[in-house]
């Protein structure tokens, strides 16, 4: 309806009017989007009050979603997810999980489907590798496993399903494509009446419905099968799951994605969407993280007001670590780290790293090389690829300002990675993780090294606890088919990244007073002279013609 205004009457028209754009993912700074345009041309002509207003700041086609000079003129607010649970009154915690599946999915639905629990079952697309192709045959399929079906109730159009257990439940089938059926059990769940009754329905079963904007507020579940080609996609659906409601405390968010199957030619398929699912568990991790503030530790450190610094309080020899309960933020001394100088530098180390870690993790050859190559020294992806993703992100930066975005984006993945392996392996096995238990993670992560350094940080592969989840859920069989696939394509050296390592080894001279060594036992040290050898050898190459 915007678009066909600006269309009809010209941006003028909008002059002196507050415009609050909702959903803001959907714009992006690409010339054939429609939307975008127009939000260019009301911030180029200055005349009007912009409010951008959406659950996840980035596109899942990594297109940017505004212009870097348009970006810079917002003032930017962000409301984390652990700052939304911390300030509700029920709801406290939020799990993720994604798991693997062999065979059919609706036979190992039950797995992940608790009929007890209030659940929003996305099905998988019917382009989807998971997709029987037949729709309406899974959601018979889901029925089914569920329990006896009763009936159609005649108000709303619901299925009355009995459970084992003598339960009914109250099922919204939202795939059905017969229009007076689907707009009859949607106009059930739009009643503002029902609003506040829990019992009004237990399951919703969707398609390409119930993302955006559905609010049932009951909802303690948001199960998705398939993996979704959008990141933002993800964050969307696990909002339905993220609203306070009386007597709920917890929510959870599962993919249930099929396991690549050893004997199928459409591995490579299955191989990638493993890895993209990786990629999204990495990155909701990131999401739900508190927020970072990393200082650089120097002789005129000190504490910080509102920051409880633990049992010793704040100790002036040592690299410190810093919370504050209200508003969930951490403030994080590390030894070396480099500071953004520009104010968009330091803009985007306060708002915007989670953007910087999306394009990371959803670069495929980092993922890849992450989790599966064995001879992978961890400063190749925190320091090469991360800094080359930077380097394209924000071009408009210095060199400097771009390292200092890069140490800070790595630190804060790092971090939430290390927080959690700590945090599963200290709870039992019948509790699941959540929010506290990652903030534990942190501080104790912290504590236990001594001193908390760049060095340190960059050595740390943010892929590795991904694998061990990996190696858990899913069959060795399988596990060695995804391997095979990625080692089939190894990568080799290329021009661009021995230009990286040779500029990493320059920055190695300066601080060290030589040049890396090729026989060096440190393997980053080591890769920084096969760099450096590489461009010697092309350049030598060239002179010879």
């Amino acid at each position: 309806t915007f678009r066909f205004a600006v269309d009809k009457f010209g941006i003028e028209a909008f002059d002196d009017r507050l415009i609050a754009v909702d959903e803001f993912h959907h714009v992006s700074a690409n010339p054939d989007n429609k939307l975008g345009a127009h939000l260019g041309a009301l911030v180029a002509r200055d005349k009007v009050h912009l409010v951008a207003m959406t659950g996840s700041y980035f596109r899942g086609d990594a297109e940017a979603v505004l212009s870097p000079e348009d970006e810079a003129r917002f003032d930017t607010v962000t409301y984390t997810y652990y700052e939304q649970l911390n300030g509700y009154k029920y709801l406290k915690t939020l799990d993720i999980g994604y798991f693997f599946y062999s065979g059919s999915y609706a036979d190992d639905i039950l797995k992940v489907l608790d009929p007890t629990e209030k659940t929003i079952l996305h099905i998988p697309n019917v382009n989807s590798r998971e997709s029987t192709k037949d729709k309406h045959r899974e959601v018979e399929h889901i029925i089914d496993a569920l329990g006896d079906w009763q009936g159609t109730d005649a108000a709303t159009g619901f299925q009355l399903v009995k459970t084992p257990e003598g339960r009914v439940l109250r099922i919204a089938d939202l795939v059905d494509d017969e229009p007076a059926k689907r707009d009859k059990v949607s106009a059930a769940l739009k009643d503002p009446a029902q609003k506040n009754n829990r019992d009004h329905v237990d399951i919703i079963i969707a398609l390409g419905m119930a993302k955006e904007g559905f609010d049932w507020i009951w909802c303690e579940h948001a199960l998705t099968v398939g993996y979704r080609a959008s990141l933002t996609e993800i964050v969307q659906i696990i909002g339905r799951a993220t609203r306070d409601a009386e007597g709920k405390t917890r929510a959870r968010f599962t993919n249930l994605i099929a396991e690549p199957d050893a004997a199928a030619e459409a591995v490579t398929e299955a191989v990638n969407d493993t890895l993209k699912a990786i990629a999204a568990s990495l990155l909701m991790e990131q999401v739900l993280a508190p927020r970072f503030n990393f200082t650089p530790k120097t002789v005129k450190s000190g504490p910080v007001e509102g920051f409880d610094y633990g049992e010793g309080g704040y100790d002036p020899a040592k690299e410190n670590v810093g919370f504050n309960e209200a508003s969930g933020q951490f403030q994080i001394e590390i030894k070396g780290l480099v500071e953004p100088k520009s104010k968009e530098a330091k803009r985007i180390c306060q708002e915007d790293l989670n953007e910087v870690i999306t394009a990371f993790v959803q670069d495929k050859t980092t993922i890849e090389r992450g989790l599966f190559d064995e001879e992978l020294v961890p400063e190749e992806l925190t320091q090469v690829r991360m800094g080359k993703i930077v380097g394209a992100r924000f071009p408009e930066l210095d060199a400097e300002d771009q390292e200092a975005v890069r140490q800070h984006a790595v630190a804060a993945l790092n971090l939430t990675q290390k927080a959690k392996e700590i945090a599963l392996s200290n709870r039992d096995d019948t509790e699941t993780t959540g929010n506290t238990a990652l903030i534990d993670g942190v501080r104790k992560f912290a504590m236990d090294v001594r001193e908390l350094d760049i060095d340190l940080i960059d050595r740390i592969n943010p892929f590795g606890e991904a694998y061990s989840i990996l190696a858990k859920t899913m069959s060795e069989e399988s596990l060695r088919q995804v391997q095979a696939v990625i080692s089939a394509k190894k990568v080799q050296l290329s021009p661009d990244e021995a230009r990286d390592l040779a500029k990493r080894a320059v920055k190695f001279k300066q601080e060290r007073g030589r040049l890396p060594s090729i026989t060096s036992p440190d393997p980053w040290e080591k890769k920084m002279a096969e760099g450096v050898a590489y461009l010697a050898r092309m350049k030598q190459e060239a002179a010879n013609g």
